[in-house]
């Protein structure tokens, strides 16, 4: 079953927070007001139902990770858009794609990241198959969807919210990936005093942010026979980088950074 977005290399080369992604929804942080026990959307999503809907929130609060689970637990197949390098032809393949898994017996999940980038036309394309049942229709984005996405759009998807998540649950994110097999669980760290607490802080509601420090720290961090030791000040030296050179977000930095040590690794024993 193809019902997974993850990015086509080994899981030991894959970003930290591309391993941590949850695989069942007792591993999802955060978002509890439309995830938590009880809730409509979790409720749907035990029960095997999926509908169509805009996923509206900052950077790092978990969209592709919901639209991942719903796959999962939907027994669906993906085809993942992005709006930023993609346009009317690529839409069309993925309809194609969904249409041929319909035929299969299958329901197709079309995931659109950063839908508000697509214009009028281009989000007019969705519709006619979202009405026909061809596709599951999830779009994410982090503009506001009623100044950004056309009204046809939004009534035939639900908007749920998605909020940063807190200083808790960050922390919470963090001690999963260090306790994780698919983490960091075979490292040990020794935090000094109060820098686990100003890395969430520093991470400002963004997981994969968070996790994306964590790693950089990992790789940075030489073990001193008590594990690896992170001060203030290491922290710091990771989190101060200027990266407006690479992206206005400075995930790409990030990325580009850890990729760089695991291949240093990878091709030297010594490394």
């Amino acid at each position: 079953m193809n019902n997974t977005m993850s990015l086509d290399f080994s899981p030991d080369f894959q970003p930290l927070a591309a391993r941590m992604r949850p695989e069942k929804m007792s591993q999802y942080i955060g978002q509890t007001h439309i995830l938590g026990e009880g809730k409509p959307l979790h409720r749907a999503l035990l029960a095997g139902h999926a509908h169509s809907m805009i996923l509206w929130g900052p950077p790092g609060t978990g969209k592709t990770t919901i639209a991942e689970m719903i796959a999962h637990y939907c027994d669906a197949k993906v085809e993942r858009v992005h709006a930023v390098t993609s346009g009317i032809k690529d839409i069309r393949l993925a309809i194609e794609k969904a249409k041929d898994n319909a035929i299969q017996g299958f329901r197709t999940i079309l995931f659109v990241d950063e839908v508000h980038r697509f214009n009028k036309s281009q989000q007019d394309a969705f519709l006619p198959h979202i009405e026909d049942g061809t596709i599951i229709f999830i779009g994410a984005t982090t503009e506001n969807p009623s100044f950004e996405l056309n009204n046809a759009l939004l009534s035939r998807a639900r908007v749920y919210v998605l909020k940063k998540l807190t200083a808790d649950e960050i922390q919470q994110v963090i001690d999963q990936a260090l306790a994780d097999t698919r983490g960091l669980a075979k490292v040990k760290f020794n935090f000094a005093p109060g820098v686990k607490e100003k890395l969430c802080e520093l991470a400002d509601g963004d997981a994969r942010k968070s996790l994306n420090y964590l790693e950089l720290l990992n790789d940075m961090a030489e073990d001193e026979g008590q594990g690896k030791l992170i001060t203030l000040e290491r922290l710091m030296s990771v989190v101060g980088r200027k990266v407006n050179s690479f992206d206005n977000k400075g995930e790409l930095y990030y990325d580009l950074m850890s990729a760089l040590h695991k291949s240093i690794r990878g091709s030297s024993p010594d490394a």
